[in-house]
């Protein structure tokens, strides 16, 4: 927490997952602590699809995205190739992810 009371980011490892459908989509789930409180400090807020707008830090990348709700009330953050090459992450590897809100 910040000293005005917000969230100043939130940190967590989760396993890099291919998306079963079309395309190489690579995504990490937000854990469901972390999930609960974005919906709760979004509730009204968020942005197409249910979209939440982050600033992520991956090792030495960061840059800007969206996070996206998922069905079991969690919400997953998509990684792109260029970031994946960049960190040497394949699937199964445990990503340290740093995640800030951005608009919130």
């Amino acid at each position: 927490m910040r000293d005005d009371g917000r969230v100043s980011g939130y940190e967590f490892t989760a396993p890099l997952w291919l998306w079963p459908g079309e395309g190489s989509w690579y995504f990490v789930t937000v854990p469901e602590d972390i999930s609960d409180e974005i919906t709760d400090l979004t509730e009204g807020r968020r942005r197409g699809f249910g979209s939440v707008r982050v600033a992520v830090a991956v090792g030495g990348s960061s840059w800007q995205t969206s996070v996206f709700p998922t069905k079991d009330g969690t919400y997953i953050l998509p990684l792109k190739k260029q970031i994946r090459h960049a960190e040497n992450l394949t699937e199964g590897t445990p990503v340290e992810t740093v995640l800030h809100l951005i608009d919130f």
